[in-house]
């Protein structure tokens, strides 16, 4: 009988990437795996999920809103609503094993999983686990990292270092920067930035190149600039169409292997996923943690990195004044970018979305 494995959460590409990488994993070892997703029902999961090819299905669930007191009033008729659709799913699917990859769906379906003895694996994608996961992980019998020193967060026999899994054709970027450059227009001999705010895009990083286009025209580098959907037709108004030819914006890049390839220098959030990617590129780069975001978890996730002389970071608040001048400057300073370079990508863990589909496996 083909074994069956729910995946839950979502919310962002950095919940839902990982996610489709161990489903796609747990298929090319058990090609006959049942494999279903639950997700929060309006969110991108409910879109990118389907792409991949799996069935999804969405709860009505939202995270605690910090700016909107008021809007939380509804949180635990949703809360209680969830579990209740959670235990019928996991009944109706008779699923042998759980997974949650964080997210707001991931709670009560691998909260109603543990009540119900089906076994749970979590994968804690940030290096400070949430509140969500540490609850969860009491009961859970697998946590995979992707930073060592979880222990302080989970019961030591439970965690497993894995890494993040992440977008294999993502960071497939042998011998392809020619044509990279190509693709994207730009020039070989000049030196190429990729400033990318991640899948939702980022307000700050898009600023710091809106407010540098002639700074960085004039020291003759070439930009590629994922600007994210949600700021698109705002900068695009803002811009008039008038960018020049060494800067290239896109609201999403759907070769990030060719953006990965073409860049000298990669400027970026500090989303656990993100990194990951970073380090198995194993070029120079400059975090901007995002200050959004639950706990701080991207500054810790940036410092990881910058204590192992991996990386530098930006604070978010000083980025509008710093960034550019730094990204220039680290342009110009071949030493410190070839440590950095040489230091992120002995941090990169490969096959984590292998390991961590055997583990859901041995749970069964």
């Amino acid at each position: 009988m083909a074994h069956k494995v729910i995946i839950s959460g979502g919310g962002t590409g950095g919940h839902i990437f990982p996610a489709i990488a161990i489903a796609n994993a747990l298929r090319r070892i058990e090609p006959d795996v049942e494999i279903l997703f639950v997700g929060a029902e309006g969110k991108m999961e409910m879109e990118k999920v389907p792409a991949a090819g799996y069935t999804i299905i969405g709860l009505n669930i939202q995270g605690f809103n910090r700016s909107s007191l008021l809007k939380n009033l509804s949180l635990p008729f949703k809360m209680l609503d969830s579990l209740l659709k959670a235990r019928k799913i996991i009944k109706d699917f008779k699923a042998d094993v759980a997974v949650g990859v964080g997210g707001y769906a991931s709670g009560p379906l691998l909260m109603m999983a543990n009540m119900m003895g089906v076994p749970t694996l979590i994968q804690e994608q940030n290096s400070f686990a949430g509140k969500t996961n540490k609850s969860l992980g009491k009961k859970a019998k697998k946590v995979c990292v992707a930073y060592e020193g979880m222990e302080q967060f989970f019961a030591k026999e439970k965690v497993l270092l894995t890494g993040n899994p992440i977008r294999r054709t993502s960071v497939d970027i042998e011998g392809k920067k020619g044509e990279a450059l190509v693709d994207f227009g730009l020039e070989a001999g000049k030196k190429t930035i990729l400033v990318t705010g991640g899948s939702l895009g980022a307000g700050t990083l898009n600023d710091c190149v809106k407010n540098n286009i002639d700074k960085l025209n004039a020291a003759g580098v070439q930009v590629i600039w994922q600007c994210g959907g949600y700021y698109v037709d705002k900068l695009t108004a803002e811009l008039g169409g008038e960018l020049p030819n060494s800067i290239k914006m896109s609201a999403f890049l759907q070769k990030m292997d060719y953006a990965y390839a073409a860049a000298d220098l990669i400027v970026a959030r500090a989303g656990a996923g993100t990194i990951s990617e970073l380090c198995v590129v194993g070029k120079p780069v400059i975090l901007v943690p995002s200050p959004n975001v639950a706990e701080d978890h991207q500054t810790k996730n940036a410092m990881a990195l910058v204590n192992k002389n991996a990386a530098v970071m930006v604070k978010d608040v000083e980025a509008r004044d710093v960034l550019v001048d730094k990204i220039l400057e680290l342009l110009n300073d071949a030493p410190t970018s070839e440590k950095l370079a040489q230091n992120i990508e002995k941090m990169a863990l490969l096959d984590a979305d292998e390991v961590i589909a055997k583990e859901v496996l041995k749970l069964i």
